[in-house]
């Protein structure tokens, strides 16, 4: 028996693997991959040798559920058919999939824990937000935690939360790339080299952010240090202000946040 088992092998169940590996969590021998297209098996089984990577369920302590919407029916069918070898605990990263529906596919003592992670755990940096379900206990919550944890940050929430968590970090990389893609192409109008405007603006979102998550001061404060007054910073974020760049931020979190309570209900 597995102590956990990772269903689905895609870029997401590859890097909770691969932080689990490089975090000791568990020893390559007690952690398993479900992923039924052979070749990317295969890529699997080079990537993490000593991973046991299979093309169907197999008896586990714990799961991890990170398989499209779609097809976490099928999986939880086919855990559930495990008997025995059932699960005692899982914990879902599928999109949209609410806490009843990942109950109702489990025995009534089984732990479920919802999650909303983000593409950053690709690279170990990313933000993810947990939900209890109505078995899970502060043990399964602080076991979920730690799996997670192994590929970036980690917050407690409840599951009525968990849309603004979309609208904010689940969907926050797409922001964050807009704004990348922006600074590059106003570098290139100004006269720079595409590649000098891009190494420029991608150190400048990676310095800001790791400036702002060592500080202990605000993001306002951060701000108001490099806006000299009169200065160019001053007439750049007066700029932004006028064309409602903060406003359109705020209205882009709370449309993903309602889409996604829309998906849910769907």
């Amino acid at each position: 028996m597995f102590e956990l088992l990772i269903i689905g092998g895609g870029k997401m169940g590859e890097a909770l693997l691969g932080g689990l590996l490089r975090a000791g969590w568990a020893s390559p021998e007690r952690l398993g991959l479900v992923e039924r297209l052979p070749s990317r098996a295969q890529e699997l089984r080079r990537l993490f040798p000593g991973v046991t990577v299979l093309a169907e369920v197999a008896a586990a302590a714990a799961v991890v559920v990170a398989v499209k919407p779609n097809d976490v029916p099928a999986a939880s069918a086919a855990l559930a058919a495990l008997g025995d070898g059932a699960p005692r605990r899982v914990l879902s990263i599928a999109a949209g999939v609410t806490l009843a529906t990942l109950e109702s596919g489990f025995a009534a003592e089984v732990a479920v824990v919802r999650a909303m992670p983000n593409t950053p755990a690709l690279v170990g940096k990313g933000a993810a937000a947990i939900a209890a379900g109505s078995s899970a206990g502060p043990d399964d919550l602080a076991w979920a935690e730690s799996i997670l944890a192994a590929v970036g940050t980690v917050v407690i929430v409840t599951e009525a939360q968990l849309d603004a968590v979309t609208g904010l970090s689940g969907s926050g990389p797409a922001y964050v790339f807009l704004v990348a893609e922006a600074l590059i192409e106003a570098g290139v109008l100004c006269g720079l080299a595409r590649p000098v405007a891009q190494e420029l603006a991608v150190a400048t979102l990676l310095g800001s952010a790791t400036l702002l998550a060592a500080s202990e001061r605000s993001a306002a404060d951060l701000r108001a240090d490099v806006t000299s007054p009169g200065g160019t910073t001053a007439a750049g974020l007066r700029v932004l202000e006028q064309r409602g760049v903060r406003a359109a931020f705020l209205d882009a979190v709370a449309a993903a946040t309602a889409r996604s309570a829309e998906l849910g209900r769907s």
